[in-house]
């Protein structure tokens, strides 16, 4: 079930959290989107606006045997928290799933929380911005 809970996935970044998130990101000091490497060295990804939403594109896996795969993707409502903090949902488009998270940002670095089922299963995972 963990591999599920990947990325930002996020964000990392799942679902509807990113609805609000554009507006979040765009007037933000710190930035959501741009690239990311996660600091377990297992994927990268890219986060941009994509339409009203925020995307993140996972750009690199290192085993796709794990259940991740380049090109997936998660659509996001973002909603400010506090300056650095983030909350919404997340849309994986893969596999029809819905997350909750929590993304904490600094200039380089993030930590996203994601959860599924109630916000009983939750996996936390730090990432680093790339060039």
């Amino acid at each position: 079930m963990f591999a599920r809970l990947r990325g930002i996935a996020l964000l990392v970044l799942a679902g509807p959290f990113f609805a609000a998130a554009s507006d979040a990101v765009a007037g933000s000091d710190i930035g959501l989107t741009g690239n990311w490497s996660r600091t377990d060295g297992q994927a990268r990804i890219h986060i941009e606006r994509c339409g009203d939403s925020v995307c993140a594109v996972n750009t690199w896996v290192k085993d796709p045997a794990k259940g991740e795969l380049v090109g997936d993707r998660f659509v996001m409502t973002v909603r400010p928290r506090q300056p650095t903090t983030l909350a919404g949902e997340a849309f994986d488009v893969r596999r029809g799933l819905t997350y909750s998270f929590l993304i904490s940002l600094d200039q380089d670095a993030m930590t996203t929380k994601g959860c599924l089922v109630a916000s009983v299963v939750c996996r936390t995972m730090n990432w680093v911005r790339v060039p």
